[in-house]
């Protein structure tokens, strides 16, 4: 796995980040290390995806920003709150939206979400909240039981759920577990509204492609470590691979000694030429190849490109020595992102960590 820069510290002029943890550290009882000092600032307004395989710290990292977990090392701030020195204020910060949907099914929403205001000790806001109900379209169905309503309805209340005390931070679990493409959409332009009105997104999902279109910035975390933060378009830079095929007019039987300097493979019977290269590269690496070919005398009619997915990157820094390619160490790399927080955070009691 590539040592790489977690790139995770903000520049002295960036805002104070709303998400603030330094050297965080956890050991369980029975000697399982699940986190090994993370350093990471989550910046204010953001969309922030965590990916890592199964058994990465995922679940722990959340857990523990969110009070459910207690660190055995380091510290986390949320919104200048300190989790364990002013665990109710870091909390009443944070709204939490868990993969599993359960809430009182016999409730309406409207009384759902006066309930989850009122936990908090703030005082009724029913214009906020009917704000908060129509943004998510749920205003018709306010005094509808959840029961009635359909699976994306109920991942909405949920949402409306984890806003109605006005968090700054919005923990997403698996927000569009199996729900189906256009929905899927639709939940990623209501994540995207949230982030334009000033609240700071993290972002746990399965799917790849969904951090691919919806994160600001992508870490990785992979046996407790934070092994990158960054935005999409520098990790697809540094990280990033291209591939260049041209379509020969004449094949070749093989690859001239005057192009020994490129990583060239011949394909098709020595029709196709095709070169892999760094995506960082890309601008002196090609039309010195391309030159080289026409001193040559080697003629094409077509070319094509292609570039490495977030998916393949991801699968770059988790997988360990032996594992076949497309796997990582936990298996299928669908199945590698694991959901963290399958519970709620709104309780003001401390936690109690049962984790082994």
């Amino acid at each position: 796995m590539p040592a790489l820069p977690s790139g995770a510290k903000l520049s002295p002029m960036t805002p104070p980040p709303v998400i603030s943890i330094a050297g965080l550290g956890k050991t369980y009882a029975s000697g399982l290390v699940a986190l090994q000092d993370v350093d990471l600032e989550i910046r204010r307004g953001e969309i922030f995806a965590l990916l890592g395989p199964n058994g990465a710290g995922k679940t722990t990292l959340i857990s523990t920003v969110c009070g459910m977990a207690t660190p055995t090392a380091g510290t986390v701030q949320v919104n200048g709150h300190d989790i364990r020195r002013d665990y109710r204020a870091a909390r009443a910060q944070i709204g939490l939206v868990p993969q599993e949907l359960y809430t009182d099914m016999f409730e309406t929403p409207w009384d759902t979400v006066r309930f989850s205001r009122g936990l908090f000790g703030l005082p009724p806001n029913a214009a906020y909240l009917e704000q908060v109900l129509r943004d998510l379209s749920l205003w018709n169905k306010r005094k509808d039981m959840i029961m009635t309503l359909s699976g994306g309805m109920k991942r909405r209340v949920l949402i409306a759920k984890a806003l109605a005390h006005e968090p700054q931070v919005l923990f997403l679990d698996e927000p569009t577990a199996g729900v189906d493409v256009e929905l899927r959409r639709d939940m990623w332009a209501q994540v995207r509204r949230l982030r334009d009105s000033g609240v700071t997104v993290i972002l746990t999902t399965h799917y790849i492609d969904e951090a691919e279109e919806m994160a600001d910035r992508i870490g990785v975390i992979n046996k407790g470590r934070l092994i990158l933060v960054e935005t999409k378009a520098e990790l697809m830079k540094k990280l990033g691979k291209k591939q260049l095929t041209l379509h020969l007019l004449e094949p070749l039987a093989m690859i001239p000694a005057g192009l020994n300097e490129w990583a060239l493979t011949l394909r098709s019977d020595g029709c196709d030429l095709e070169y892999t290269f760094d995506a960082s590269h890309e601008q002196t690496a090609i039309p010195a190849l391309l030159q080289r070919l026409g001193e040559l005398g080697i003629g094409f009619k077509d070319l094509t490109t292609r570039q490495s997915s977030l998916e393949e990157i991801f699968v770059s820094l988790v997988r360990e020595p032996g594992d076949p390619p497309g796997l990582s160490s936990s298996g299928s790399i669908r199945h590698a992102i694991q959901s963290p927080v399958q519970s709620s955070i709104q309780s003001g009691d401390r936690s109690v960590d049962k984790r082994p």
